[in-house]
């Protein structure tokens, strides 16, 4: 993953255990799961785009097996340790974003929402969460490794603070993330929005207090290609653009290159972040040197 703007130099993250407490579905193509802990007390997203690890069990398990955290450890000892333990036994791992907190009083966390994207087309397209999400029920264990301080660099949309419009490019694995930041806009901010959903039934409402243009694009519907939207987009003038874009690698990069070569945003006013590559899984994708 690649992220333009500059972000905290201290990462605090720790590990929480969790518990199915609900699950929604939110389209054909979307499902959220909603759990609850006894020390997410400590829980503190940093809201927009905030991303965390999960952490889920295999079949057969009743929770995630993953090794103890020796205290100073950096993360690397227990990294290096989680690798050790034998493929068919350590937890699954996969990177999501947080959809939602509610606090039943100040200072105390009750419940969080992770929404997961059900890949139910293609001959290899449900992997190990995707079936985990849909067969989740109460009580289902997990565990992730989540921020304890709201400022913490897992939160990738930083604009810079004078900006006045924002362009976001993102799809269903986006989606997320794309109305946490939505939510978070100040009212003066104008922005322009395109979104890419499988089926017309995955679209989502927006909330925000900005001043909003968006586009959806609809796969099942004959949607033009990212690359086409983005250059057909009619934006407007803004004297500090902003842009994020969010989902697939090599789309990322495309849109990217669009925006600073033909349209002149300042490269460092653009934050990409892939979420996902085609034709690798994220397994995969963690074993390639860009990731790290």
């Amino acid at each position: 993953m690649t992220v333009t703007a500059e972000a905290p130099a201290v990462t605090p993250f720790r590990f929480f255990d969790l518990r199915v407490v609900r699950t929604r579905r939110l389209g054909p193509s979307l499902l959220r799961v909603t759990f609850t802990g006894d020390e997410l007390a400590a829980f503190h997203g940093g809201g927009r785009d905030q991303s965390l690890s999960l952490f889920l069990p295999r079949p057969g398990q009743d929770a995630p097996i993953l090794p103890p955290v020796e205290p100073g450890d950096d993360g690397r000892a227990w990294h290096a340790a989680y690798r050790a333990i034998p493929d068919h036994e350590r937890a699954v791992m996969r990177s999501y974003t947080l959809s939602g907190q509610r606090r039943a009083r100040p200072g105390h966390v009750e419940e969080i929402d992770i929404d997961f994207v059900l890949h139910n087309d293609g001959p290899a397209a449900a992997g190990p969460a995707c079936r985990w999400a849909e067969g989740a029920r109460p009580g289902d264990r997990a565990t992730v490794l989540g921020p304890a301080v709201a400022d913490n660099a897992a939160v990738r949309c930083r604009p810079p603070q004078d900006f006045d419009s924002i362009l976001m490019w993102g799809d269903e694995t986006a989606l997320p993330a794309a109305l946490g930041v939505l939510a978070w806009l100040p009212s003066h901010v104008s922005a322009h929005v395109i979104l890419e959903v499988p089926r017309r039934g995955d679209v989502q409402p927006i909330v925000t207090a900005a001043d909003v243009t968006v586009e959806w694009l609809v796969r099942e519907e004959g949607a033009p290609t990212a690359l086409e939207a983005m250059r057909s987009a009619q934006l407007p003038s803004a004297a500090r653009p902003y842009a994020w874009l969010a989902g697939e690698c090599g789309t990322m990069k495309e849109l990217r290159r669009h925006l600073v070569r033909e349209r002149g945003y300042d490269k460092r006013a653009v934050t990409f972040v892939g979420y996902w590559k085609r034709g690798l899984s994220e397994d995969a994708l963690r074993e390639q040197p860009a990731a790290a």
